[in-house]
């Protein structure tokens, strides 16, 4: 398991940030707040593009903003771990 601190925001939905950890085991990514599941997603089936304001996740219809504290690390992960690297 390979983790990382972030930032998560809701595409179009004011709100401050919500503090996350992001999870990355296997093919499976999961979102982590205060120590529950939050979500939990293989890579297969999500979309992620790294933009100047984050990596946009997209999943069953829905987008969030990942602010990721080590971007570089992260992006190289997802890219090892799954068929669709960061645009």
């Amino acid at each position: 398991m390979t983790s990382f601190d972030a930032r998560l925001r809701l595409v179009g939905k004011p709100g401050l940030p919500l503090g996350v950890v992001v999870d990355l085991t296997g093919k499976q990514m999961s979102v982590i707040v205060d120590g529950q599941q939050l979500a939990s997603w293989s890579l297969e089936d999500i979309e992620v593009a790294q933009n100047p304001d984050g990596f946009h996740i997209e999943v069953e219809g829905e987008e969030v903003i990942l602010n990721v504290n080590e971007k570089v690390r992260f992006a190289t992960e997802v890219r090892s771990r799954s068929r669709r690297p960061p645009q």
